[in-house]
């Protein structure tokens, strides 16, 4: 086990920067959930089903993609 006061900056660094991307791995189950939700509720068929349902987790992602841009300049501006 390590004592907590003994890990240099940069450890510190890595530590949260490995736990911030594992967070990122929780989005994947959501946007498929949402997508396959929202498609569903939309048609019967499974293939336009999917096709909507591909559809609208670009369009999730890039909105994402798009609030992380606008909240990444905003943190450079400080």
């Amino acid at each position: 086990m390590f004592d907590v006061p003994q890990l240099t900056n940069v450890a510190w660094i890595l530590m949260f920067a490995a736990t911030g991307a594992a967070r990122l791995w929780y989005a994947v189950p959501l946007i498929i959930s949402v997508s396959l939700v929202c498609a569903a509720t939309r048609h019967e068929r499974m293939g336009s089903i999917l096709i909507h349902a591909l559809r609208f987790a670009i369009w999730v992602l890039v909105f994402m993609g798009i609030v992380l841009g606008v909240i990444q300049i905003l943190s450079w501006m400080q």
